[in-house]
């Protein structure tokens, strides 16, 4: 069977979504737009995500070409993942989604309660 990510036969924005599933993948896309980081730093920067996760949505992030993973040959060793020109492109697309998404939270804050 092959998965949605890797299917020509889908919608486009079926296989954008299926690249940007999951709870962590927009925010580590928005989290590098500002430039490379290392995993710790990541971790720190975004409550609730567990090591094991962040290493494996910078995997597949990596394996579809969003980001790239680089590593420093020190003791200890050091690791340091970037968007990928390919990761900044979609960050772009993504903006107007954002800005649609921040607009819809607005109206909510302002309609009245039921």
């Amino acid at each position: 069977m092959v998965h949605r990510r890797h299917d020509p036969d889908v919608c486009g924005v079926t296989a954008a979504i299926a690249v940007i599933e999951g709870k962590w993948k927009t925010t580590l896309l928005w989290l590098l737009e500002s430039g490379p980081h290392r995993p710790a730093e990541l971790r720190r920067q975004v409550s609730g995500l567990t090591e094991k996760v962040l290493t494996q949505a910078l995997r597949e992030m990596e394996a579809d070409g969003l980001v790239h993973r680089e590593v420093h040959d020190v003791l200890p060793p050091k690791t340091v993942y970037s968007l990928t020109a390919f990761g900044r492109e979609l960050a772009e697309a993504l903006a107007p989604l954002s800005d649609w998404g921040h607009r819809r939270l607005e109206r909510l804050t302002e309609a009245p309660a039921s």
